[in-house]
């Protein structure tokens, strides 16, 4: 079963560096992810996930990200379904979006931004 996890417990487990190595991959277009994005994540688009297999392991957590959750639980179950370990993949059930209204840092257009919450960007 794939894992949703929540950006307080992804920052807790992965970002805190407890979980020790994965990969972070937000599966929105390039250009999405160009606009604002989560620091660290690796940009593959999913409509280029089965051409770009090779560039995740499947030895090490995968935490996938989109905008609100829809298009990373589709590249979990695609994973999945390509026979990477159920137990080692993770969807950001809230996204980007809510990582940034929660106040989390992201960068913009390769800036770093942090803004406080319920403020708009």
């Amino acid at each position: 079963m794939i894992t949703d996890i929540s950006s307080e417990d992804f920052r807790s487990q992965f970002a805190s560096g407890a979980s020790g190595e994965y990969t972070f991959i937000d599966v929105r277009e390039e250009d999405e992810h160009a606009e604002v994005h989560i620091p660290g994540t690796i940009n593959i688009p999913l409509s280029e996930l089965p051409a770009r297999l090779d560039e995740i392991s499947e030895e090490t957590p995968v935490v996938l990200v989109c905008n609100t959750g829809v298009r990373s639980e589709q590249a979990a179950l695609f994973l999945a379904g390509m026979g990477y370990d159920q137990d080692l993949i993770y969807n950001l059930e809230d996204g980007t979006k809510g990582w940034r209204q929660k106040g989390y840092k992201v960068e913009c257009r390769g800036e770093a931004v942090t803004r406080p919450p319920g403020s708009r960007m």
